[in-house]
């Protein structure tokens, strides 16, 4: 009990909001979401992934959120505090934490990416290149430069770990409320500044306008596994990265009705990505589904064909960088507390140990596009933050996930009678508990879950 009323905790419920929020707002949203989208067919694809949403990824952040505030504890412990005598649930507890390593190992470096991008467009440097010299400047002037990647990823691990040091309520929580406020407010600036553009109505048209014909030609099956995924990873579910947020809140409020309200808020930053994406690339004729190069190169285009283009190009990637830090700051949160949890260490030395390991750690994705693009782990074109990628997306998110839903409903683990106590506790939405619920979350979900798993074997080393 001592060690459970030392535990720091959040000022207030719109940290936790935020900071969840924040966690699972990410280049997942903005960057993924607008080009998957583009590539599926527009609006039938986002109907799809909202349907999704609700019926596969509610019930598993409710059940991450309810082992964390019942635990107490981070990923590192919360098994460990909360199964049967004799069970070994939290063997997984080690591929959590790995896990949390492995998503910083590579989403430093693309943040960076994110910083690099904010200060040249802020300081002109993209302005007056054609086409080929914004993808020259992507490829040759970045990626293929070790030093300037290596400046960028080292940046963010310091300002991450910086606000991390400083502590939960005047450092992490702080920080991301001023980040997610910033956000929704460049967000909304750009939606309308998009919205306003001649041409602008064929791209809204296209985003939000469902057309099943495009659907079925793009291959139905394909475009349910993708708008499945999309749902499943936005959340950051399966390696305890939201956990810890539950972990850190009182029992005021039901865990479904935040749950939901999370959801909204990450969905809103999505589809209002959409709203900024489609209708500039209608108004200036470019493919919205071009793939991930959209941003960095597709976008720097639009921008400097457009009246104010450097204002408007410097305030996307000002959001782009706060929606990448908001991850960071989440995930390095949950970093720091395995030192305190697992070794007893202070928060600063905490933080002073993970600076030097997750530098480390990150080095060989930075250097994978440049001294180390030989290295071609997953066939040709591959490097190695499609490594690190496909290890915790295809692996440790589904089957973390699995463990989850698995702990919260077999009585060989913590039970479905434990879970739904904990997540009707306090205020506000109730988690359903009919009989058809139980056994859909029981059996369907992991089936599911199973079935995204193979699906992504398939898709990666057969069906190509």
């Amino acid at each position: 009990m001592g060690e459970t009323k030392k535990r720091e905790t959040l000022a207030s419920r719109l940290g936790f909001l935020f900071l969840s929020a924040g966690c699972a707002i990410g280049l997942g949203n903005v960057w993924r979401f607008p080009y998957i989208t583009g590539k599926y067919g527009g609006g039938a694809f986002v109907l799809l992934y909202l349907v999704f949403l609700v019926i596969f990824g509610l019930p598993i952040m409710v059940m991450e959120f309810s082992v964390g505030r019942a635990s107490r504890k981070s990923i590192a412990k919360a098994f460990t505090e909360l199964e049967p005598e004799g069970k070994k649930w939290h063997w997984y507890s080690y591929l959590a934490v790995a896990g949390n390593y492995l998503l910083m190992m590579f989403y430093t470096t693309v943040a960076g990416w994110m910083l690099a991008y904010c200060f040249y467009t802020l300081t002109g440097q993209l302005q007056g290149l054609d086409s080929a010299g914004v993808t020259a400047f992507f490829n040759n002037g970045l990626l293929a430069n070790p030093g300037k990647l290596l400046f960028w990823m080292f940046l963010v691990i310091i300002v991450g770990f910086s606000i991390c040091a400083i502590g939960l309520q005047n450092g992490v929580e702080k920080a991301t409320k001023f980040m997610m406020s910033g956000l929704f407010v460049i967000l909304i600036v750009l939606v309308i500044r998009s919205l306003t553009l001649p041409g602008a109505k064929e791209g809204l048209s296209f985003f939000l306008k469902p057309n099943f014909k495009n659907m079925v030609s793009d291959g139905l099956g394909e475009t349910i596994y993708a708008a499945m995924g999309q749902s499943f990873f936005t959340l950051s579910l399966g390696i305890g990265s939201m956990l810890i947020f539950g972990s850190y809140i009182e029992k005021n409020n039901s865990l479904t009705g935040e749950s939901i309200n999370i959801m909204l808020l990450d969905t809103a930053v999505a589809i209002m990505s959409g709203l900024i994406i489609f209708p500039a690339a209608a108004s200036y004729n470019v493919d919205a589904g071009a793939g991930p190069g959209l941003i960095f190169i597709t976008l720097p285009n639009i921008f400097n064909s457009m009246a104010g283009g450097r204002l408007w190009g410097s305030l996307f990637f000002i959001f782009m960088s706060f929606a990448a830090l908001t991850t960071i700051v989440a995930v390095f949160e949950n970093i720091v507390a395995f030192g305190m949890e697992l070794f007893g260490l202070s928060r600063k030395k905490s933080v002073l140990i993970n600076i030097v390991a997750v530098t480390i750690l990150s080095i060989p994705c930075a250097l994978g596009f440049n001294l180390l693009s030989g290295f071609t782990p997953l066939g040709a074109g591959t490097n190695v933050l499609d490594l690190e990628d496909f290890i915790v997306s295809n692996n440790l998110l589904p089957l973390g996930s699995l463990i989850f839903v698995l702990f919260c409903t077999l009585k060989a683990g913590w039970g479905w009678d434990n879970f739904i106590q904990e997540a009707d506790t306090g205020n506000g939405i109730k988690f359903p508990k009919n009989k058809f619920i139980k056994f859909y979350v029981k059996y369907i979900i992991p089936l599911i879950i199973i079935g995204i798993f193979i699906y992504g074997y398939l898709e990666k080393f057969v069906l190509k």
